[in-house]
């Protein structure tokens, strides 16, 4: 039995299974990551990323922080690929509880997922920082320069800046979902962003699953690695369970 095999008969024996997603997992829409070799902390900017996606930045430069925002985390263009619809599809079948995703850019709800927990928030919801009236993403990424409300205030995207705080419902949710499935299916991160890469430490169940392109720091404590493209191991889980 190969690796993928082994994955697809656990996905079929478990009670309860949740999928654990990064940057990897829209890679294959054509949106980058941010830590692979031609990801975006790996391209030269006057700032570094980290300091552009930080609060302070965005409070003190919002002109060079939106230059970059717009410029790189806009989604326009872009659609759900096969891991964002198969895992929908998981969900409408019951085989799979929830998704946990690092991810801003909402392709799982629009692939059809429902019960989907963003730790670092979404591109779609926008807030005035004054009024705190709502934007959608259309917007802001239609505006030029600073996105500024009917009030005047600056609008800011709901996503997770550095220096921020994850929401504490959403992490408790989270950590939930970890705790209690028997199947934890972890893709297209190089668990190295906290705190949310220590929710998996709250997995106590029967199989844990890691699918990325390249080694990360937990290949040797999980029970099952499969180095290749989400895209591939997702189209062999459409083709034997979503059929």
């Amino acid at each position: 039995m190969n690796e993928v095999d082994t994955l697809l008969s656990w996905i079929k024996e478990s009670n309860k299974t949740v999928f654990f997603g990064g940057a990897g997992v829209s890679t294959e829409s054509g949106l980058k990551d941010f830590r692979s070799k031609d990801g975006l902390y790996n391209q030269q900017y006057d700032y570094p990323p980290e300091e552009i996606l930080s609060h302070h930045f965005f409070v003190k430069e919002p002109e060079k922080f939106y230059k970059f925002y717009t410029d790189k985390l806009n989604t326009n263009g872009c659609k759900p690929n096969i891991t964002h619809i198969v895992l929908a599809e998981l969900e409408k079948m019951g085989m799979l509880s929830s998704v946990i995703t690092q991810n801003i850019d909402g392709f799982h709800q629009e692939a059809g997922s429902s019960h989907v927990l963003e730790l670092h928030g979404s591109i779609l919801r926008n807030h005035c920082v004054s009024c705190h009236k709502f934007y959608d993403a259309s917007y802001v990424f239609s505006q030029k320069g600073v996105p500024h409300c009917d009030c005047g205030g600056i609008i800011k995207p709901d996503v997770v800046l550095y220096e921020e705080s994850l929401d504490s419902n959403v992490m408790r949710e989270a950590i939930h979902e970890i705790s209690t499935c028997d199947l934890l299916i972890i893709g297209g991160t190089s668990l190295s962003v906290y705190p949310a890469a220590s929710f998996i430490q709250y997995f106590h169940g029967g199989h844990m699953v890691l699918i990325n392109r390249d080694h990360t720091p937990y290949d040797q404590t999980c029970d099952l690695v499969i180095h290749d493209s989400l895209g591939n191991v997702f189209q062999k889980i459409k083709k034997e369970i979503c059929k």
